[in-house]
């Protein structure tokens, strides 16, 4: 290493602050769940929490009851809320094992602070999206016919449907999200078992922890699984997003058809998936006193992940809109002029807005070590990352081809009830 990479590594801020040993590092973690009380702040946000399931539960029962005509879909946006927080939802999983898997295997230390919850954002994101398509068929009961299995009426799933090929690509991905993130806890409830004095938890820690001593056999087959794991789902973080823009790139519906989609929505992903990732982050560091553990390096370096993502997103707007006026395609064109234009143009307007104007303010290094500002633009840019997908999915379907089929678009509340619930 040369010396100015050293100078460079010596200015930065550290993992975790000075002072640390693995024991007291160990020490503070495990109080927190063991014996730490819990406040009224975490009875409080549980009860939100709670109501927030009820109303989902609630909508979903009422979605079974009545189907899918509750919803604000109709003849041409047949795709609706569903799809649009389906792709939404996908994304954000997407850090979570970007921050496990590649920066594992680029030897990146800071991502040790930040990882395990990463993972645990990862699992429920997938959950809420694997969600949306299943309700989305109008009869979810029949869900499983997607899988291809010899079934007794001897018909098998259509191989050339996207719907087949989410099906593949986001079981896959949930089952190694939930492997990688259940193997990287084995030691720590290893740990948690050995410092438990409740013996009921004693027994639940134990099970969990399936017998780990912490030999050096132990992590060495840890450590190889741990690796494996890590190799099989870098290329998920690509692929997966990549299968997800297939469902439209496929289509020949007027700003779908093109093959920009694929690297548009990685970068997308992970853009909305570190933002999400800050906006737990940050709550955290500061309710559980994690900030000698979550320091300003953490919050830079995904600041950072954000501004370089979203350059790419910008860049794959750009393309968009030059390749409407230079195609000379008419259809392309009127769909570039009813974005700027249309019935959803103020819509437009505010996605350009939170996902490149307002996210420039990220090249100053203090608004990217401020964690209050840094919570506020990963806010802004959830928000902005889930109206592009409003944009793609709906403002392209309400006016396609045919003049006589054009139409609008008006999400219910029972729309905006199963969105909110997730």
């Amino acid at each position: 290493m040369d010396d100015r990479a050293q100078d460079v590594m010596n200015k930065q801020a550290p993992v975790i602050e000075p002072g640390y040993t693995f024991g007291t590092v160990t020490d503070k973690i495990s109080s927190i769940v063991l014996t730490r009380p819990t406040s009224n702040g975490w009875f409080l946000g549980f009860g939100i929490a709670f109501l927030v399931t009820m109303g989902l539960l609630y909508a979903v029962g009422y979605l079974f009851v009545r189907g899918v005509g509750i919803w604000g879909v109709n003849i041409p946006v047949g795709w609706g809320f569903a799809i649009v927080n389906f792709v939404w939802w996908i994304g954000i999983g997407h850090a979570g094992t970007l921050i496990s898997a590649i920066l594992l295997l680029l030897r990146q230390s800071w991502r040790n602070s930040i990882n395990r919850f990463a993972e645990a954002m990862t699992l429920f994101a997938v959950a809420c999206a694997g969600m949306f398509p299943v309700l989305h068929l109008g009869r979810p009961w029949l869900a499983y016919w997607l899988f291809p299995y010899p079934n007794t009426m001897s018909v098998w799933p259509q191989f050339r449907s996207p719907l087949v090929w989410d099906v593949f690509a986001v079981s896959t991905y949930a089952t190694i999200s939930l492997l990688f993130w259940f193997i990287g806890l084995i030691p720590d409830l290893a740990t948690l078992r050995d410092r438990s004095e409740n013996r009921a938890a004693q027994i639940i820690y134990g099970m969990l922890a399936m017998g780990w001593r912490g030999s050096a056999q132990h992590w060495a087959r840890y450590e190889m699984a741990y690796l494996l794991l890590a190799g099989l789902a870098t290329p998920l973080v690509l692929s997966v997003h990549t299968v997800v823009s297939f469902d439209f790139a496929i289509g020949i519906v007027p700003g779908w058809h093109t093959t920009i989609f694929p690297p548009y929505f990685v970068a997308g992903a992970i853009y909305s998936g570190f933002a999400m990732v800050l906006m737990l982050a940050i709550p955290i560091r500061k309710f559980y006193g994690l900030e000698d553990f979550i320091t300003d390096r953490h919050l830079n370096n995904s600041a950072k992940v954000m501004l370089a993502t979203g350059l790419i997103v910008a860049y794959g707007y750009g393309i968009e809109a030059f390749m409407g006026w230079y195609s000379g395609n008419r259809t392309d064109a009127f769909l570039l002029w009813n974005r700027l234009h249309g019935p959803y143009a103020f819509f437009y307007y505010l996605l350009l807005t939170c996902n490149i104007a307002i996210p420039q303010v990220l090249w100053i290094k203090k608004v990217r070590t401020h964690p209050g500002w840094l919570f506020l633009i990963s806010g802004v840019i959830l928000m902005g990352m889930w109206l592009e997908r409003f944009i793609i999915v709906v403002v392209s379907l309400h006016r396609d081809f045919l003049t006589s089929s054009w139409g609008m678009y008006y999400p219910t509340r029972w729309d905006w009830m199963t969105y909110i619930g997730t």
